[in-house]
């Protein structure tokens, strides 16, 4: 008699995928301040073209953001879900969309658990989407974006020079970044190499600081 052996659902729905975390403002978008209104939205250049290259390798999209404007009272909920909205209007372009939003909606001196360089933001989103954090990466221009990354466990987290970018880069300590890219295009070219394992730009062989970086 023939015995099918049948895996679980729960296990067949336990399958874990790899995510890059990106920072919203000054990352994938210009960074006006308090960004509340969805018409305000200006894409930064080659964003397009970076996140159709990580979808093609398999990668979720996540972006995990703090947004304060809406506990101070500048931006209400429903609006930070139409700029959300229109920023995947905008990608059709790329046919390729963000996966998952996850925000803090809290201010600084609101003590919650979610503000980066808290990690709920991105452990959040790897319940949802049954994310393996120390298989995926983050990217973004802050020194919050990067603790984050590192106090959830990714796998590398990368400073890109839009942004804060620049700002950050000129007092970040050794280790802080795996790697600095000019853009979000050279910032996903690296993750891809790391993925490829390319010997020549593995963590732990940084220029500078002890950090790599790079345009790609």
């Amino acid at each position: 008699m023939l015995v099918l052996h049948l895996m679980p659902v729960r296990a067949r729905q336990a399958v874990f995928r790899r995510a890059v975390f990106l920072d919203r403002d000054g990352t994938i978008n210009e960074d006006p301040g308090y960004l509340n209104e969805p018409e305000q939205l200006q894409l930064l250049p080659s964003v397009g073209e970076a996140l159709v290259e990580l979808k093609k390798a398999g990668f979720l999209l996540v972006v995990v953001s703090n947004q304060s404007g809406v506990g101070r009272g500048l931006i209400t909920k429903h609006t930070l879900s139409l700029i959300h909205g229109r920023l995947n209007m905008m990608l059709e372009k790329w046919s390729v969309r963000i996966d998952h939003y996850e925000s803090c909606i809290h201010m600084p001196e609101d003590h919650c658990e979610c503000r980066k360089p808290k990690p709920k933001l991105i452990f959040d989103s790897a319940n949802k989407l049954n994310i393996d954090i120390s298989a995926s990466y983050l990217i973004g221009d802050k020194l919050s974006d990067l603790m984050a990354g590192r106090n959830a466990g990714c796998k590398g987290v990368v400073l890109v020079r839009t942004g804060e970018g620049l700002a950050t880069e000129s007092h970040l300590l050794s280790g802080e970044a795996d790697f600095i890219g000019d853009s979000l295009l050279a910032s996903i070219r690296w993750i891809l190499s790391q993925e490829n394992e390319a010997p020549s730009m593995a963590p732990g062989q940084n220029q500078g600081h002890g950090r790599q970086t790079g345009i790609l």
